[in-house]
């Protein structure tokens, strides 16, 4: 990349302006997001504990939050080393990620922080049902889904939160 292209590109914040999100793949299985509040230790580690049993392997990276996962057979892959350690590897999470970060950026003009949950449960949704179905049939599962569900123009919006909807 020139040195002008990554300047204006590559602001140097880290993470300070973006939201945290966090993903949790069952090899050969489901993946789930969720929105986090922080990348903290205590944050992590209890949506880990309450989505993992307990004796379950686990692979994370070497992200420093995961340290004291000991009631799992917890393996690090530290990706300035290595990507794959035979079975250990997180690349199953990392093509969700590749996908998602696609799809938001080829077909959402803005993703906006408070409706980004929507835009990681919708390709959950499809990660999760891409073998077994054609665009039709994953088409008519969400449909049949939304059945008794609304979505009010003030929550789209961001004028009321689904909790302040769903209190009434």
């Amino acid at each position: 990349m020139h040195a002008a292209k990554r300047a204006r590109r590559i602001t140097a914040t880290g993470g300070r302006d973006k939201t945290a999100v966090m993903g949790i793949l069952e090899r050969g299985g489901k993946v789930r997001t969720k929105v986090v509040d922080n990348t903290k230790k205590k944050t992590l580690q209890s949506e880990i504990r309450e989505h993992v049993l307990v004796g379950s392997a686990i692979f994370t990276d070497a992200l420093k939050s995961y340290e004291g996962l000991d009631e799992f057979q917890h393996e690090v892959i530290d990706h300035a080393i290595e990507y794959a350690r035979g079975e250990v590897h997180t690349n199953g999470l990392e093509n969700f990620w590749s996908l998602l970060k696609r799809s938001l950026g080829g077909t959402y003009v803005s993703v906006e922080p408070f409706h980004l949950f929507r835009y990681l449960d919708e390709q959950a949704f499809r990660y999760n049902h891409r073998e077994g179905f054609n665009d039709g049939q994953r088409f008519d599962l969400a449909v049949r889904q939304i059945v008794g569900k609304r979505l009010t123009w003030d929550q789209l919006t961001g004028k009321v939160t689904d909790h302040q909807v769903s209190a009434n």
